[in-house]
């Protein structure tokens, strides 16, 4: 055991908070599938085992791309950002339909589907970073220096869109927040938000006037209008209401895996809900701020490690993966407590979701693959070097 450990480089915290993280998922998912296992063959160990193995896939997965450096991550992000476009533009076309949304596409000859926006903001975030990273001294000119940064952002943001906007939303924030930090002028940002200010509103122009264009824009609408307004008979509403019962339930200490009775009315308690399931179970300060710390602490460590990175790549990179982790954590925990509009988003590491697993422990993986750099002298070493190696290539070439 000593030996493997010894083989988990990088941020010791990262590891044990993604640990702590998947150990709750598996209580919470086996304790609420109860409901869903009826809905099937009535056999709940077989959602268990198939939920246990997306995170032992994703735990491998960890372990492989931890150990790889992080400036290979900026050279795929080249091809895969195309990847990614052309996987979306699929998804659109020939994904599976499911509630009205085409948002996954189907894995041949495996018989599993994954969602195409779960790769699409890895991808996205890490070319976004590189751009900061490569355009840094030209971030003063918006044209030159800002649009190759923001052409990427529309696209994708452009693409994931029509299936799934609080998605979208949330990835051009958080890039936004990106290019903020990255050292984008205040005023060009401000042109950046005037931009979203109009697209927003040219979508809302458009899906009232021709609905038929924005198959998923009534949803939105209705979503957002029962939120400022509430109605009783809304489904959204309703779900909200249930989980806000289920919350009220669980009280301040926990009562114990197994004991909620939510799972047998609550909708989607092991995804979508499972945040409000989970307080029933374990009470506010245990099961709810116990798990809002969790992530908080995956925060704070990217963020230590990112001002201590020494290279502008990575200390981007990793904000930008923790802010998209910790971002959709809060907006499923703000969905369960009624303090954001029904969204639809998982909480990360701990839903139920199969590949949405190994796409969250990818991120992970990649913000350890930076911490190495900060907390191993070795690599840092290396790091320095290759950067000096590469200045001196340049130098001469130029020369």
């Amino acid at each position: 055991m000593q030996a493997f450990l010894k083989k988990l480089e990088g941020d010791k915290v990262l590891w044990m908070v993604t640990f702590l993280l998947s150990i709750i998922s598996l209580l919470a998912v086996y304790s609420a599938i109860s409901t869903l296992a009826m809905k099937a063959d009535g056999n709940s160990l077989k959602f268990l085992v198939k939920h246990l193995l997306m995170i032992v896939l994703g735990f491998g997965v960890m372990f492989v791309v931890h150990k790889m450096r992080f400036k290979y991550f900026s050279r795929t992000s080249t091809i895969l950002i195309w990847v990614a476009a052309g996987m979306l533009l699929l998804t659109l076309f020939f994904g599976v339909d499911i509630n009205n949304a085409k948002r996954w596409l189907r894995i041949p000859f495996v018989g599993m589907t994954f969602q195409t926006s779960d790769f699409a903001k890895i991808v996205l975030i890490t070319f976004v970073a590189r751009q900061l990273n490569i355009y840094r001294t030209q971030l003063h000119d918006f044209r030159n220096g800002v649009i190759p940064v923001l052409l990427p952002i529309a696209a994708i943001c452009g693409l994931i869109l029509p299936a799934d906007f609080s998605t979208a939303a949330m990835i051009g924030g958080v890039c936004f927040l990106m290019m903020f930090i990255g050292g984008v002028p205040i005023k060009h940002l401000g042109k950046i938000a005037g931009l979203g200010v109009l697209a927003i509103g040219f979508i809302y122009m458009l899906g009232t006037v021709a609905p038929d264009s924005l198959r998923r824009f009534g949803t939105w609408k209705s979503r957002i209008d029962n939120f400022v307004s509430p109605d009783a008979n809304d489904a959204g509403n309703y779900q909200s209401d249930l989980a806000q019962a289920a919350i009220y339930n669980g009280g301040i200490f926990p009562s114990g895996p197994g004991t909620g009775s939510s799972r047998n009315y609550l909708p989607h308690p092991y995804s979508d809900m499972i945040y409000a399931f989970i307080i029933e179970e374990y009470g506010a300060i245990f099961g709810g701020l116990g798990l809002l710390l969790l992530y908080l602490i995956l925060l704070f460590r990217s963020i230590k490690m990112a001002t201590r990175c020494p290279k502008h790549f990575g200390g981007l990179l990793a904000l930008g993966l923790s802010f998209m982790l910790v971002s959709q954590a809060i907006v499923n925990m703000a969905v369960a407590v009624k303090l954001f509009p029904t969204t639809g988003q998982p909480l990360p590491m701990v839903s139920m979701g199969g590949t949405s697993i190994v796409f969250t422990c990818l991120s992970i993986a990649m913000i350890i693959s930076v911490s190495r750099s900060v907390y191993n002298e070795e690599n840092w070493a290396k790091e320095n070097k290759d950067e000096t190696n590469n200045t001196n290539q340049n130098t001469y070439v130029a020369g």
